[in-house]
């Protein structure tokens, strides 16, 4: 039967920004108000008076602009509409109505010569339900002309596509928080069918999302696990070779999903910030692990061709972990994943490196003898059989007697001293390899 062996993750969902709209309960709003001139031309306007009238509620805020003609409210009431009036002593006034504050916009105003009439909230208020068109020398208020008027137009226009985008956003972002929750709460009680529906909603609201894929690949992979078990000690053989190959999907489901999750994260920025950076590695080694333990399965009951791939998944895991005995155990299942796919030669070599830091380790001694022997069982190498005799003795003298493969050991060495005769040679430190001349 296959063990389950599940990697401990530390996998946080990154939610989007809702960005520029959404931040605080209050938001910037600025611009800057030009003058025209006798020229032609335009002018920063400075000192101009800005009076900001919230419409949707009772509100008024006031404010000048400096020397370059600019304004900027710091702590607008977000969720407010507001109408943005200016006037000066020279000028006829204008205002802009429909205003949102914090949505990036740098509003630009326009004055023309004029009589230097302030505007109350209730001569807007009358001029926009008459419709008053340009300015008279009585002070009546100048409307914006055709170009500061499509300006104006076209800014309402943005902000209205950006509230559409922040608020799905802000769907999407809830989503993704509670189908993690609740698909890491199934995952957890190994219920992979409601983990794995969960996972899809919220990937289906952000399929950019690297933990909910990683994730996902964890349940698949769980799930596969189980069928596969459950196909193999099965007495009804009407059901063995369905449950395999409903197996096979998860395993090869899991194997794409990770991928996914890799891709998503490699075509992430770092973050600059030292926590968020920590938090996107810590993903990144998540997903690693996740994707070698998904290929060694894949590879092995699904697709023996794509060792490779196995092997370059697990590699690239191995650099990237820190902590020794999660190294160590990625190394094993390295190895033990070619072994299993009959890539003995380059188990061998992995088995090999984890006896040259833990000279002690009898899984790897069996193992190096187990392989010694089906490699020299190829051409009936004498000498790969003295290795493997060597290996094998070391492992049965070290291991106890709970070990479940002392007793194929001890058969193995049987048969290489009665059908080869080749026994074990006496040695007082792990047998190195010989080569041949």
């Amino acid at each position: 039967m296959l063990r389950k062996f599940f990697f401990a993750i530390f996998a946080v969902v990154a939610l989007l920004s809702t960005a520029p709209l959404a931040s605080g309960q209050t938001a910037e709003l600025r611009g800057r108000v030009t003058m025209n001139q006798a020229d032609g031309t335009k002018a920063p306007a400075s000192d101009v008076a800005i009076d900001v009238y919230r419409t949707d509620i009772s509100g008024k805020y006031n404010t000048k602009t400096n020397k370059k003609g600019e304004f900027v409210f710091a702590g607008l009431p977000l969720v407010g509409t507001y109408t943005v009036a200016a006037s000066h002593p020279a000028a006829s006034p204008t205002w802009v109505p429909n205003v949102k504050a914090g949505r990036g916009t740098d509003y630009e105003i326009t004055l023309s010569p004029g009589d230097g009439k302030r505007l109350t909230l209730e001569e807007i208020k009358a001029a926009d339900k008459q419709g008053a068109g340009s300015a008279a020398s009585s002070g009546t208020p100048s409307r914006e002309g055709a170009a500061d008027k499509a300006k104006r137009e076209e800014m309402i226009r943005k902000n209205a596509e950006i509230e559409l985008k922040n608020k799905k956003i802000e769907e999407s972002n809830a989503i993704v928080a509670r189908t993690f929750t609740a698909g890491n709460t199934a995952l957890e009680a190994k219920n992979y069918d409601e983990a794995i529906k969960n996972y899809d909603e919220g990937i289906a609201a952000d399929p950019s999302q690297p933990a909910l894929l990683t994730q996902k690949a964890m349940a698949l992979k769980g799930r596969g696990v189980d069928r596969y078990n459950a196909a193999i000690t099965s007495k009804d053989e009407a059901t063995k070779a369905p449950g395999i190959e409903a197996a096979k999907n998860d395993f090869r489901a899991s194997a794409e999903a990770i991928k996914q999750a890799l891709d998503a994260l490699n075509a992430q920025t770092v973050p600059a910030d030292p926590q968020e950076q920590t938090r996107f590695n810590a993903n990144k080694i998540a997903a690693l692990s996740t994707r070698a333990e998904a290929m060694r399965l894949f590879v092995t009951k699904v697709d023996q061709s794509q060792v490779e791939a196995g092997q370059k998944a697990y590699e690239e895991y191995v650099a990237a972990e820190t902590d020794p005995a999660r190294k160590l155990a990625a190394q094993r299942g390295l190895a033990q994943m070619l072994f299993d796919a009959n890539s003995f030669d380059k188990a061998l070599a992995e088995y090999q490196k984890i006896l040259a830091t833990n000279p002690e380790d009898t899984d790897a001694m069996v193992k190096s003898g187990m392989l010694l022997f089906n490699i020299g069982a190829v051409d009936n190498d004498k000498t790969k059989y003295q290795e493997a005799a060597n290996f094998l003795q070391r492992f049965v003298d070290k291991a106890p007697d709970t070990d479940k493969l002392k007793a194929d050991a001890k058969a193995i060495l049987e048969e290489l001293k009665n059908q080869q005769n080749v026994k074990a040679e006496k040695a007082t430190s792990t047998p190195a390899r010989r080569r041949r001349p």
